[in-house]
């Protein structure tokens, strides 16, 4: 990797180079990162180029043979559930992720995913404008990182959100009508899954079937709808910068292009895309009520020249952060020999903390500990 062209261009003094006006420009053309390939460009802007000392740490990474588990759910409400609730337990107690596959979604239902968004982002931008927004309110929104303003460095893609956090009110008709049916028939089957595997997880923590549904974990979503183009200098940036998840319970949709890698072992290691297969991954708040018996690991996603890219993970967060809900350790999973680890804090307080650092550093986790 050649990082010298970052390195001049981040030792410019400050009067050369003004971010907060940079990142306004680019805002201001709501056409995101697609526009900029659109125009053509070869070098990516500035707002986009990692620090030196993040470039420099690529070069003593390696890639694994490590595989992220994958697990068949066929039989789940049959003969083959104590086995799948044991291949659970294990990945969510050492990885954090795991794949499944004859997880009763169609497979048509997740290709027709894929297509629709690609068709919203090939629309013409002033289709796309008329999404465009950084108003949380909005339950369907387009933009390009939701953390423009404030992050270091900002990632390779854009986003389509639909979310119920602002309001349960959601209605259908509210998204773009390329990618409606798609999203709508994609939506309810995820859901769906989604109570299969939090009834899956509370049996591998000991649990009753029940216990994870019953306390609201799939109760609202946020889906974010990634579109990563094909970038020119892939080396050079990230699509997503390395976090965990504000969630309980993370589905990842992905595309055959790959670019998903987990941290696990101290090394980054790749997630291979899986036909029909879906991404899980815990949470922090997962790990932090199972008093850390799960595992919420960090992720990011590389740039490519290939692409574009397509994911589509779905957030299941639990009540609304308006809502003063109150998380901590399930009580039954905590006694004098394996005390709470930690505290009771409301939604909107975990999210404060969150949202007060940048990206790459931002899990709150550890200012939550006893």
């Amino acid at each position: 990797m050649d990082i010298s062209d970052a390195s001049r261009t981040t030792t410019q003094t400050v009067t050369d180079y003004d971010r907060a006006k940079e990142v306004q420009a680019f805002d201001d053309t709501k056409a995101g990162v697609k526009g900029l390939v659109d125009a053509g460009i070869v070098n990516i802007p500035r707002i986009f180029i990692r620090p030196p000392e993040e470039l420099v740490e690529e070069l003593t990474s390696h890639q694994t043979n490590f595989q992220v588990p994958v697990i068949d759910l066929d039989g789940v409400r049959g003969n083959n559930l104590e086995e799948i609730v044991d291949q659970v337990r294990a990945a969510a107690e050492t990885w954090g992720f795991f794949q499944v596959v004859n997880h009763g979604i169609p497979l048509n239902v997740l290709e027709e995913m894929i297509e629709g968004i690609s068709k919203f982002n090939e629309l013409d931008v002033e289709l796309k404008k008329e999404f465009y927004t950084r108003d949380q309110t909005r339950n369907v929104r387009f933009n390009s990182n939701f953390d423009l303003h404030y992050s270091r460095t900002a990632n390779w893609r854009d986003t389509l959100t639909i979310s119920t956090l602002a309001s349960t009110n959601l209605d259908p008709n509210e998204y773009p009508e390329v990618c409606r049916d798609a999203a709508r028939e994609y939506i309810k089957n995820v859901t769906k899954l989604a109570e299969t595997l939090f009834e899956l997880l509370s049996l591998a923590l000991g649990l009753k079937a029940e216990h994870l549904l019953e306390i609201g974990c799939p109760k609202e979503y946020i889906l974010l709808c990634q579109y990563y183009p094909p970038c020119p200098q892939p080396d050079l940036t990230l699509g997503a910068t390395g976090h965990s998840d504000p969630s309980f319970l993370t589905i990842l949709l992905q595309d055959q292009i790959g670019g998903l890698q987990v941290f696990h072992d101290n090394q980054w290691v790749g997630v291979q895309p899986i036909v029909g297969g879906l991404v899980v991954n815990i949470g922090d708040f997962l790990q932090i009520i199972s008093n850390d018996k799960f595992k919420s690991v960090k992720h990011r996603v590389v740039a490519s020249q290939v692409g574009p890219r397509v994911s589509v993970p779905c957030f299941f967060m639990g009540h609304n952060a308006e809502i003063p809900k109150s998380y901590g350790p399930i009580k039954e999973l905590t006694s004098a020999e394996n005390p709470p680890i930690y505290r009771d804090f409301l939604a909107s307080e975990y999210f404060s903390k969150r949202f007060s650092t940048v990206l790459d550093d931002n899990s709150p986790l550890h200012q939550l500990k006893l």
